[in-house]
């Protein structure tokens, strides 16, 4: 999107970022179509996902790119991490300040003017982790290539 262009907050933009924000579970565009359909019953899939990616792009609301995972999104903008079971997917926010000597060690041991950083953590869930037969280590190596990629980089 042009960053010259104006911002505009439409009814369809308002409903489908206060749903977003009153949903703490980092949803799929499905999912916040869901509960968005419930408020403006003739709203299409389409207008959802695009709205979703204009209000991340305007920094009103965070676009998750989790590895293994369909796209999420956040209706926090604050700095924060997350954690993400590699078995079922679920998504949780990680409590706790972001690490900003993080940053400035990056900042001062390379040539790149650093904005910012994401960390997501992986894990099992405590569901997950009691039905497990195996230990979370042995989960993780047999997951699926990308997250196993995504673990060891």
């Amino acid at each position: 999107m042009s960053t010259n262009k104006r911002f505009r907050m439409t009814r369809q933009r308002k409903i489908i970022l206060e749903e977003l924000r009153n949903l703490h579970s980092h949803p799929t565009a499905d999912e916040v179509y869901d509960t968005v359909r419930k408020r403006m019953p003739r709203i299409s899939l389409g207008t959802v996902y695009r709205n979703l990616e204009i209000l991340s792009q305007w920094g009103l609301a965070q676009r998750l790119d989790l590895a293994g995972n369909r796209r999420r999104f956040d209706g926090s903008t604050e700095d924060h991490y997350h954690v993400r079971c590699v078995h079922c997917g679920e998504v949780e926010d990680v409590p706790g300040e972001p690490l900003r000597n993080l940053e400035e060690s990056v900042r001062s041991n390379t040539d790149f003017e650093i904005i910012g950083h994401r960390l997501n953590f992986l894990g099992l869930c405590p569901t997950c982790r009691n039905e497990a037969s195996e230990p979370p280590a042995a989960q993780i190596r047999k997951a699926p290539p990308d997250i196993a990629n995504e673990k060891q980089g």
